[in-house]
């Protein structure tokens, strides 16, 4: 069986149910899951709800990176997901699971994931705050 049970962009609503049963393994004592919410504000202004844009090699970089964290850790099972389009407060924007033997592993793995997520998927968020202004923000 694949240890990279899931890695994808998506449009619509992310669920976590999905995820964390992706990421199930009975080999597996610890499966650490991260939620990224879209929060209400950013740098002192306050959000009132972005939007991410993926350029096209998005989805070959995320498998990238769940493949070198599963190369790097010792992963049963590794699932992420990660939501472009438009999102308000609350919403989630990314959820990943990374199941290990032991649950110290499955932190490492996970926030090793979400990190490199973060610094080389290209996808970027545009935030639109109170009052009308907005920023481009590089981050996943």
């Amino acid at each position: 069986m694949t240890v990279i049970r899931l890695a994808e962009l998506r449009e619509s609503p992310l669920s976590v149910d999905e995820v964390r049963a992706a990421a199930a393994d009975p080999a597996a004592g610890g499966v650490a899951l991260f939620l990224g919410v879209v929060r209400d504000h950013d740098h002192g202004h306050d959000v009132t709800m972005l939007s991410y844009t993926a350029h096209p090699s998005a989805q070959d970089e995320l498998r990238r990176v769940a493949e070198k964290v599963a190369a790097s850790f010792p992963v049963q099972a590794l699932a992420v997901l990660h939501r472009v389009g438009d999102l308000a407060v609350g919403d989630l924007a990314v959820v990943a699971a990374v199941a290990c033997e032991h649950r110290g592993e499955a932190f490492e793995a996970c926030k090793s994931l979400v990190d490199e997520l973060k610094a080389t998927v290209p996808i970027w968020k545009h935030q639109q705050f109170t009052g009308g202004g907005s920023e481009w923000v590089n981050s996943a």
